[in-house]
């Protein structure tokens, strides 16, 4: 086999993606380039030995391959999939590669719905999000159910023909079977629009004047609801974080690095208000610049399933923006600015510059003693607190009900002292006792090693479970001399329950404490969801429908996801079942016969 410098003279001029492999075969790094021939002879050139990265790689490099693309667009998306494929050890590599959801409105559609999807196209529909917590997009989702009354099945309606129990419970106004006019049903669709948009000034005046409307013709049922509505609105859009309305759409990013390792930072905004933040880990940095990290950020991240905004805030542009503006606009379907601030995101991006700073800092294990003072004087804590434990429960209709306790500790997240448990004396919904449950167990495992500083996941409800628990294990003769400072926090808006106080604490200002508090709710809620996921899988892996002949895995996980459990199924109508996509009238009969109880 030729050595690689040796294959120089068979490259060509074009531009293309080219792949560096070790003596295994294996891809170590792959590049792009408008020249295939002139970059690939860059790495065997002598300066190459001031460049200690491209010289290590050189090193280990046993042969390369290339392939030709048709411009520098095309090698760009071609490069990206392909560190998305190999994650090449000498490509920068995001470790977040999952696809966020989005809430689609099937506007193509006669009777649009709206649906969570984590992947999109440009065929007409309404996309809404992405949704970095997949939690804030299911409480979206329920306030448009109870509000709004849009369907959120995905029943061919066509072959319905009476309505489904989403309608018998309030939450839809069954078009599928011609129970609401087609111009009433677009204006809830409309207003639907507008609030997930968060056009809301207009939204509540339209409102506002169909509710004079309904009072003056004495429909006073209909202003009623229009009112409760209303309220409803003006409630949820408060507890927004309105950043400012000129920004519109914009992701800003923000970055800080030290020691090697970097953090990027990246806060969502859509019609000028703050959404979502994200922080996102880069553990070897390899030497490049910040130029050369924001382009290799900026094209991985927009290569996932997610609609890029109409513009991205930068500290400085990264390196070739003209190619990745070319390929945004492409994935997008419309131009996209990358832009330094103005006045509008100056301050913004400096935000998100100190929250990428703040959260390496800790990522690292290195305390920051400014935050927790800070801390300390919010809660009235007599000293910083060194050593916090959180818990938080998930469950779905009392099914496969899993609790979790994480440790942060010395300024990092103490992973050897996490525990998962499955909640074993509560049945049905009930988060308070398995919250007093779980703290219950994980008390009395840890002792003396308990933290003298507890979070819980939640509101004034779980926060007095955790304390009746707390005050159960020191009637037992635990936790007398020196009990935990127990608090919770809540969300939506966030907030922070203190026993004995009357009022909660903000935690929409922004501050350091405020996002070290809801990062440290944010962790216990990922291990406890993620552990609640992978049991109800083993349920679903044991499921009584894998061995009805004709029940493929997709039609499987397509039941259970849309009825949650068995006896759901069970208690279904042969046209329920025969709606979904993929079953029909002869199938649906065949699974409610062999789900029988004997």
């Amino acid at each position: 086999m030729d050595k690689p410098h040796e294959k120089l003279s068979n490259v060509p001029p074009l531009p293309g993606v080219y792949l560096f492999k070790n003596p295994r075969e294996k891809v170590i790094y792959v590049g792009k380039a408008r020249s295939l021939r002139n970059r690939l002879r860059s790495y065997f050139h002598k300066s190459i030995s001031g460049d200690l990265r491209k010289a290590a790689l050189v090193e280990e490099a046993a042969d390369f391959s290339f392939v030709i693309t048709q411009n520098e667009i095309e090698a760009l998306a071609l490069e990206s999939n392909f560190i998305k494929q190999y994650r090449p050890k000498y490509n920068v590599i995001l470790k977040d590669d999952k696809n966020y959801p989005y809430l689609k409105i099937t506007t193509t559609q006669q009777w649009p719905g709206i649906e969570v999807v984590r992947r999109f196209d440009h065929e007409g529909d309404i996309y809404i999000g992405p949704y970095i917590s997949s939690r804030g997009m299911r409480e979206s989702l329920d306030f448009i159910r109870k509000y709004f009354h849009v369907r959120t099945c995905r029943y061919k309606i066509e072959n319905l023909k009476r309505p489904c129990v989403e309608y018998q419970i309030g939450h839809c106004v069954a078009p599928c079977v011609g129970l609401i006019s087609k111009e009433e049903y677009m204006t809830a669709v409309n207003d639907m629009i507008s609030f997930l948009r968060g056009n809301n000034h207009e939204l509540l005046s339209t409102l506002t004047q169909a509710m004079a409307a309904h009072a003056d013709a004495l429909e006073f049922e209909k202003a009623a609801l229009l009112r409760d509505k209303i309220a409803a609105i003006r409630q949820t859009w408060e507890t927004q974080k309105v950043i400012d309305p000129g920004l519109a759409d914009a992701d800003v990013i923000g970055f800080y690095s030290a020691g090697g390792e970097g953090m990027f930072n990246v806060f969502f905004i859509r019609n000028g208000v703050l959404t979502a933040v994200k922080d996102f880990h880069i553990k070897d940095l390899k030497g490049l610049t910040y130029k050369q990290l924001l382009y290799t950020f900026i094209e991985q991240f927009y290569n996932k399933d997610i609609i890029p905004p109409d513009r991205i805030i930068v500290a400085q542009k990264p390196a070739q923006p003209a190619t990745l503006r070319s390929w945004l606009k492409k994935r997008k379907g419309s131009p996209v600015e990358i832009s330094i601030p103005d006045d509008k995101g100056f301050d913004i991006l400096t935000m998100a510059n100190e929250t990428a700073k703040r959260n390496l800092l800790l990522k690292r294990g290195t305390p920051d003693n400014a935050i927790m003072e800070e801390l300390a004087k919010r809660l009235n804590l007599t000293i910083p607190p060194t050593d916090i434990g959180a818990f938080d429960v998930s469950t779905i209709s009392g099914s496969e009900s899993a609790g979790a306790f994480i440790r942060w500790r010395d300024g990092r997240f103490a992973k050897d002292s996490y525990r998962r448990l499955k909640i074993k004396t509560v049945t049905g919904v009930d988060d308070y006792s398995m919250m007093a449950e779980i703290f219950q167990r994980v008390a009395k495992n840890l002792g003396d090693e308990l933290p003298h500083f507890i979070v819980i996941d939640g509101g004034k409800g779980q926060l007095e479970s955790a304390l009746g628990a707390l005050r159960q294990l020191q009637t037992e003769g635990l936790f007398v001399d020196a009990p935990p400072v127990v608090i919770s926090i809540a969300k939506n808006p966030d907030r922070v329950f203190i026993p004995g106080a009357l009022r909660g604490i903000n935690l929409e200002d922004g501050s350091q404490s405020s996002l070290f508090l809801k990062r440290i709710r944010d962790e216990v809620h990922r291990f406890a969801i993620t552990y609640h996921r992978h049991l109800r899988d083993q349920r679903m892996k044991r499921s009584p429908l894998e061995n009805i002949k004709g029940i493929s895995k997709k039609r499987r996980l397509e039941l259970l996801r849309h009825f949650d459990s068995i006896e759901a199924i069970r208690a279904a109508k042969p046209e329920e079942i025969a709606s979904l996509n993929g079953f029909n009238a002869k199938l649906a009969e065949t699974i409610l016969k062999e789900l029988q109880i004997p």
